[in-house]
């Protein structure tokens, strides 16, 4: 079943790509400036860790343990990208718009999604975030170092959207989805 959805969802972001509408929207072609990203980038990505690490050496994982996540790279590098803790607790009305201050707070801290454009320049990836479930983060981009050791991708966050004010830095792992 985990295959068929992967699968799923990998034929989806490829037909979703290549329609006029989808390149229209994305500013993807030639004229809109974006560089294709990598081969080796393209394709879709599960989450294995997500921490904030302090200055100290401590981590904390922002999603608890065992967070799941997808991230979907076209070989223009338009991305879309949703990271979520893997325990989560439901709204009591069972209606989005009826929830508790603190099922709000909970729903934001426990998710995290945002799509955009990714490139790369030797082993600096250049992100540029069109919209983020956190808004700090619309019309925002950043620069950081990445390294790809077999199926493993891994880079930091500079300003990570919880914990940067105490000088934590993300770091982020994600593993290729083979299909």
């Amino acid at each position: 079943m985990q295959r068929f959805k992967t699968s799923l969802l990998v034929s989806i972001l490829a037909l979703a790509s290549a329609s006029p509408i989808a390149m229209a929207a994305s500013g993807s072609d030639a004229a809109g400036g974006h560089m294709p990203v990598p081969k080796d980038l393209v394709g879709a990505w599960t989450l294995v860790r997500c921490d904030n690490v302090y200055p100290d050496g401590h981590r904390v994982e922002l999603y608890g343990p065992n967070p799941e996540g997808l991230w979907l790279i076209d070989a223009d590098g338009d991305y879309m990208m949703h990271i979520v803790r893997a325990k989560r607790t439901a709204f009591a009305a069972n209606d989005k718009s009826k929830g508790t201050p603190d099922e709000y707070r909970a729903a934001s801290m426990d998710s995290n999604s945002h799509y955009g454009h990714v490139s790369v320049e030797g082993m600096v990836m250049r992100t540029h975030i069109q919209r983020a479930s956190f808004p700090n983060w619309d019309g925002k981009g950043g620069d950081t170092t990445y390294t790809l050791k077999g199926d493993e991708l891994t880079y930091t966050v500079a300003k990570p959207s919880s914990g940067a004010a105490e000088g934590a830095h993300g770091e982020v792992v994600w593993r290729r989805v083979h299909s």
